[in-house]
């Protein structure tokens, strides 16, 4: 059975310390509610599990995100910028729920995600902009098994 995950960049925030409670700029928060009506338009994505980082940036996107799709965001440890990309992907391998997974993280994380799961060498990654999306299909999460059905920016098409 194949799964969906969608990764997000949070949207753009200020500058200011501490890094943790960096508040989203208000092209950020647009910028999060572009992509938040772009994965409640897709029917994949349809009672998708969200999962965001504790740092507040990430946090105000998703909840963007799930209101826009009618479901919450649930905090989680192990995804903020400087996490090991490799235990999140075992952490995937064990994710063992039918429903799309979307993951509102950080800088190097993301990119570094997306590119591991796809191509699977390491030091692969994407250039993610603030609010970027990439969604991924997979019959298990592991590194190389992934399939890249689509890369967005904001504004979202």
């Amino acid at each position: 059975m194949m799964a969906w995950l969608a990764i997000v960049r949070h949207g753009e925030a200020a500058p200011g310390t501490p890094d943790a409670e960096r508040r989203l700029t208000s092209r950020g928060e647009r910028e999060a509610h572009s992509a938040g009506r772009w994965l409640a338009g897709r029917e994949t994505f349809t009672g998708a599990r969200i999962w965001t980082s504790p740092l507040r940036r990430a946090q105000q996107t998703a909840d963007v995100i799930a209101q826009a799709m009618s479901g919450t965001a649930e905090t989680v440890d192990g995804i903020t910028p400087d996490d090991d990309v490799l235990a999140l992907i075992e952490r995937l391998t064990l994710f063992d729920d039918p429903r799309p997974l979307i993951i509102v993280s950080h800088m190097p994380l993301v990119g570094t995600l997306a590119g591991r799961l796809v191509d699977g060498a390491p030091g692969v990654g994407l250039a993610f902009p603030t609010a970027g999306i990439a969604l991924l299909e997979a019959e298990v999460w592991a590194a190389g098994c992934a399939s890249l059905q689509a890369f967005v920016a904001p504004p979202h098409g």
